[in-house]
């Protein structure tokens, strides 16, 4: 068999525009320190705006930069280890949960979701919209959805303060079977782009769970997190990490 030659491939400008800003905040900034605009900086490095718009928002990507409402791009600290795994087999709500619930309502959930949950497209289930704060700040946004089926103790007549904590109350009776996971990348939604501090369709970590009871899907939740801030742990150990930072890959298994 003969050899093939591969074409060598040219290095996008920007890719090289991201590797010589990312040698800059090493050696010229401090964390949390405000880049020059926009402007300034393509005139600095002899770029287009568009190609230096491509770089920035693929270190913004990598956790090197934040952009921060009504601040501008700062640099970012190191990324927060933040473990999603399971807690002993526990629902949402209960043991050292790390969520503070900010509101429930009754209401149809996505399409997606109702696919989860196996409901009707425009059934209403209880949707438990909770937080997850490290040190003050907001890093993540969670809806947790829970059908009636699942909780058919609840009582009719609840009010605003009253719901989430009984939901996740009724939820608890259950005997939780097991639950999966999915992990992938996606952008900021405006209402959880507000609550995260972040601008919308800024990169975030959408973490997508179900929890089996009864020999079937008792409950779902789509957890958003900061991609700027957050480095998520998987296990109850933590013993896997995905992170990326300064464009390399670490992936570690026990």
């Amino acid at each position: 068999m003969g050899t093939t030659q591969l074409e060598p491939v040219q290095e996008p400008k920007y890719w090289h525009l991201k590797t010589v800003l990312n040698d800059a905040l090493d050696s010229e900034f401090e964390v949390g320190e405000i880049l020059p605009n926009e402007r300034d900086l393509a005139a600095r490095f002899g770029v287009a705006r568009a190609t230096l718009r491509q770089a920035l928002e693929q270190l913004e990507l990598e956790g090197r930069l934040q952009r921060r409402r009504g601040v501008g791009t700062t640099v970012a600290p190191p990324r927060i280890g933040v473990s999603v795994g399971p807690s002993a087999g526990t629902w949402p709500g209960a043991g050292r949960d790390a969520w503070d619930t900010v509101g429930c309502a009754e209401a149809a959930p996505p399409a997606a979701v109702a696919a989860l949950l196996g409901v009707e497209a425009g059934e209403r289930v209880h949707t438990v919209r909770r937080e997850r704060m490290i040190q003050g700040q907001a890093i993540a946004t969670e809806m947790l959805y829970v059908p009636p089926a699942s909780v058919p103790g609840l009582s009719g007549m609840l009010g605003p303060a009253e719901h989430a904590p009984a939901v996740l109350r009724e939820l608890r009776e259950l005997e939780l079977e097991g639950e999966d996971r999915a992990v992938e990348l996606g952008s900021a939604r405006a209402e959880d782009a507000k609550q995260l501090d972040r601008l919308p369709g800024a990169p975030v970590l959408v973490v997508t769970t179900r929890y089996y009871a009864q020999g079937r899907v008792a409950a779902a939740s789509v957890a958003t997190y900061r991609a700027d801030t957050c480095r998520l742990t998987f296990g109850d150990s933590g013993a896997l990490e995905v992170t990326h930072h300064q464009a390399s890959d670490t992936r570690r298994a026990s």
